[in-house]
């Protein structure tokens, strides 16, 4: 059960990482630092597996993607699930 929650808590500290990470590299020109890339990088390969099929699933908003409060809110069901069974 600590196993399932640590992973939890790991997902949902990426998806937040990700949503930063949209926001402040556009901010930091048109040559990002290296380490920036590669945190982006990393992270988007990490959180991938789990916000693209829910953002195939989603309809389009335009340019905003809904994907990450989705899984955030899916998360947090799985983690109230798995709290209240014990």
């Amino acid at each position: 059960m600590v196993v399932i929650e640590f992973i939890i808590t790991l997902i949902t500290v990426a998806i937040f990482a990700r949503v930063i990470l949209s926001f402040v590299i556009p901010m930091a020109g048109p040559r990002p630092h290296p380490l920036l890339i590669n945190a982006a990088t990393i992270v988007n390969q990490v959180t991938e597996p789990i916000l693209g099929p829910i953002r195939r699933a989603l309809p389009r908003f335009g340019m905003f993607d809904f994907s990450p409060m989705v899984a955030l809110i899916v998360l947090w069901i799985i983690r109230v699930v798995l709290n209240s069974s014990v």
